[in-house]
């Protein structure tokens, strides 16, 4: 049987909706700055790997997930605290690559999502062979029942094949949030569930034109709101799959929750941009755009300095030397870095034209 969700797009949805259209556009069309990209996306990346672990009880602070994903932040006790916010940051950079591929969303993409948040491995993740249940944290309550093993592949077929057949008809956010719920109520695998929900939820509003430019976390805004998160996640009549007709629940409350928390991330970020339209600073998205996420991070090294060596790169990324080398001789060739002096044995580098531009601009707003 197909996937045929059940929701009202109420007058609080369809208001909530136009805000959020109205945030989308205000913001293509305000300047997006070197300064405001490269430190509002990594701020925004590490809030959402914060708070979409913190969700599922990493025990880690926002500031020691910044050490971690620096390459630093060795916490006693907390091993498999930083290998989830590793895996959770790594998960983000694949949504981002694959925001800009062409074609429908996979269900090999879905399970990639998962491989990555889960397990580290950019790999996809066979779904569950067993049965699965939910329990309330303190207590240990059951309070829901997945469906069985044996149903879980059709459903997730289903829903990938909705969600691709949707996403030219209906309401953007409105895909992204019902994808959310339905993945959450699948419950596909044993572990890692509502962190690959909310992975895919981000997947398709940036591949489907809301992304913002990755300037803010939806998950920031659910763990902010947790109580009220879980509640709008809670529906049907009883806590099993199959008696409580979750397949047929009315989840137009999930869905109210899920477009306020996208309307009030996305007013953020338009009230952002509007002060860096205020002090007159230049639009420089697309020079952005055309980096990827690493080479983004690596603007920063040259805030205080014009050239950097290998040993720089290996510091900053924390990475072998000879992995630090092979990153500069790849960004040599795309035309990202240029060699300072060949002869030198030991080479430094200077930013290519437009780039070294945006740092320049960059140091004098600071």
């Amino acid at each position: 049987m197909a996937f045929l969700p059940n929701f009202t797009i109420t007058p609080q949805i369809a208001k909530l909706i136009a805000d959020i259209e109205v945030s989308r556009q205000s913001v293509s069309n305000l300047p997006i700055t070197a300064k405001m990209l490269a430190t509002s996306r990594q701020t925004a990346r590490l809030a959402s790997t914060h708070y979409s672990t913190a969700i599922e009880g990493n025990r880690l602070s926002q500031e020691q997930v910044k050490e971690v994903i620096a390459g630093g932040g060795k916490f006693p006790n907390r091993e498999r605290d930083e290998q989830e916010v590793r895996n959770y940051y790594r998960a983000l950079d694949y949504v981002e690559r694959l925001a800009k591929l062409s074609g429908n969303i996979t269900e090999r993409q879905i399970q990639t999502l998962h491989g990555l948040a889960y397990n580290g491995v950019e790999k996809p993740t066979p779904y569950r062979d067993g049965q699965n249940v939910i329990r309330e944290g303190t207590r240990g309550i059951v309070v829901y029942i997945p469906p069985k093993a044996n149903d879980v592949k059709i459903l997730m077929r289903n829903l990938g094949e909705w969600i691709n057949k949707q996403s030219s008809i209906l309401p953007i956010p409105l895909l992204a949030g019902i994808a959310h719920y339905e993945f959450a109520t699948i419950h596909p695998y044993y572990d890692g569930n509502g962190r690959t929900a909310r992975l895919l939820a981000t997947l398709l509003l940036h591949k489907y034109g809301y992304g913002m430019h990755g300037i803010y976390s939806l998950e920031e805004y659910y763990a902010k709101n947790l109580p009220a998160y879980y509640a709008a996640l809670t529906v049907g009549s009883n806590d099993d799959y199959y008696e409580g007709n979750r397949a047929s629940a009315d989840i137009t409350g999930f869905l109210e929750y899920f477009i306020s928390g996208m309307a009030d991330s996305f007013a953020k970020v338009k009230s952002h941009a509007e002060k860096a339209k205020e002090t007159g600073q230049t639009d420089q998205s697309a020079t952005l755009r055309s980096l990827n996420p690493q080479q983004r991070q690596a603007l920063q090294i040259f805030f205080d300095r014009e050239q950097i060596a290998t040993k720089d790169i290996a510091e900053f990324f924390a990475i072998s030397p000879r992995q630090a080398r092979h990153l500069c001789n790849k960004w040599v060739e795309s035309g990202f870095l240029i060699i300072s002096d060949a002869a030198l044995k030991t080479r430094s580098y200077t930013l290519a034209p437009p780039y070294e531009t945006l740092v320049q601009i960059q140091i004098k707003e600071l």
